[in-house]
């Protein structure tokens, strides 16, 4: 700093005061900036400092995205402890093999690309109608949905910042309390969320909905206010809990008795195993209230493939009567080139009866892990929830920081979880358990766990 000053003030005196004062100001403050630039999320940098301000709702953010958060802590883990054994069952990524079928599928897709018969190029926006209809006819059944109304896309993450374009910024939003932490963050970025409350952990603008054990892990509706959107995720990321019917019966009720939209998060419903329902399309009068948004990542093991869809009825309707799924239809065209034809073809094959029988088997896999990491947790003497209907286990630690619970585990056995305030001020003294994994390693980590808290 010493010799930035002393460089300023020498280059005034061997110049024109009056004339070169100013730009020898700005090169001072470019130069300064090379060196010290403002401090961001991410730590200090080096670079050029343009004068384009930064976007004012980025800088709302926490401090980082909780799952990239997880990666860094278990790479400073591994750093430190270099031949650890390290078992994930954090981040919920899939492990086990994608059939053959459908593998089969989208090489015979790939290798047709090289032939003047088989080559595309571009794509529909809203993607192939031949998988249009599949899911139509596979996953939405007698639900009434049309292969129109669905809009093929690379993963319901992307989707759920796609309907956040859509919405803008002068929407109110409810979300689920805990909950998957993309619906907090997008709604920050887009300028929904307020300011954050450091007492509470909480948006300003943001309706927390508390869905816990105590409620049954759905909302008090009676007492919830008004808003212009509510995001809904069943079965829930990260409780585990599915809702029942008439859950969401009386979330269609309250949606249309308010005028409000629910975006329902359906990803993980190829795991319920009750009578839940599957998708908010099987409640009547769900059309006229809801947009679904789901993924083939954990249905069918595409997390690294990208393949999803959203599903925006034509009843759906602003407050002005103009169809929602046409201002839908403008943003995927305008920001969205299409599905990979790849990924699209192993997404029609996941569909065909055998596909999804195979996939059926790799999901009772992953189910029973659950059972296996539950029996775990609940044998020694823990509250445990989810599971049954989705591939995460909640645990609760009664009085202690999820942090703190989460650093434990990783530090004295080697394995990752998620502390569960990383999905909201209701996850406190909770860790999610993803049952992604392979069977050696969810004998095993049960194992180690056993031994920490015996």
């Amino acid at each position: 700093m010493v010799l930035l000053l002393s460089f300023f003030f020498r280059t005034v005196l061997l110049v024109n005061f009056k004339q070169r004062f100013c730009e020898t100001l700005i090169c001072f403050l470019s130069l300064f900036c090379v060196i010290y630039s403002s401090n961001s999320n991410t730590g200090t940098r080096v670079g050029h400092c343009t004068k384009v301000p930064r976007n004012v709702n980025l800088e709302k953010l926490r401090s980082g995205y909780l799952f990239p958060e997880i990666s860094r802590r278990e790479s400073e883990h591994m750093q430190k402890n270099p031949d650890a054994s390290l078992i994930r069952l954090g981040i919920g990524d899939t492990t086990q093999p994608i059939p053959d079928i459908i593998t089969l599928a989208m090489a015979e897709q790939v290798h047709s690309l090289s032939t003047i018969k088989g080559y595309r190029g571009y794509g529909d926006e809203q993607g192939n109608m031949a998988l249009r209809k599949a899911i139509a006819g596979k996953i939405y059944q007698d639900m009434g949905i049309k292969p129109d109304e669905i809009f093929v896309s690379d993963g319901a993450q992307c989707d759920i910042s796609r309907l956040q374009m859509l919405l803008g910024s002068n929407v109110t939003v409810a979300v689920q309390d805990p909950s998957f932490p993309a619906y907090i963050d997008s709604s920050v970025i887009v300028g929904q969320a307020g300011e954050l409350e450091e007492e509470t952990a909480k948006y300003g603008n943001i309706i927390y909905m508390n869905c816990g054990p105590e409620n049954n892990f759905f909302p008090d509706l009676s007492t919830t206010p008004r808003t212009d959107i509510i995001f809904f995720c069943s079965p829930n990321n990260p409780t585990g809990h599915a809702a029942s019917w008439q859950q969401l019966k009386q979330l269609v009720a309250f949606a249309k008795a308010n005028g409000s939209i629910i975006v329902y998060d359906s990803a993980y419903a190829a795991y319920i195993t009750d009578e839940s329902p599957r998708s908010i399309f099987e409640i009547p009068g769900a059309k006229e209230v809801a947009i679904e948004i789901s993924s083939f990542s954990k249905f069918a093991g595409f997390t690294g493939v990208r393949l999803g869809w959203t599903v925006v009825p034509e009843e759906l309707l602003y407050c002005n009567e103009f169809p929602i799924i046409k201002d839908f239809n403008r943003i995927v065209c305008t920001c969205f080139n299409g599905a990979s034809n790849i990924a699209q073809a192993g997404g029609l094959a996941c569909l065909s009866t055998d596909g999804y029988q195979a996939l059926c088997n790799v999901i009772d896999y992953y189910n029973e892990n659950a059972k296996i990491l539950i029996d775990a947790f609940s044998s020694l003497g823990l509250n445990v929830y989810g599971g049954e209907n989705a591939p995460y286990i909640w645990v609760h630690f009664p009085g202690l920081s999820s942090w703190n619970v989460f650093s434990e585990i990783l530090e004295k056995t080697n394995i990752v979880t998620v502390p569960g305030k990383g999905f909201g001020p209701g996850g406190e003294e909770h860790i999610r358990v993803s049952a992604f994994g392979r069977r050696e390693h969810i004998l095993e980590a049960s194992r180690r766990l056993k031994i920490l808290y015996r």
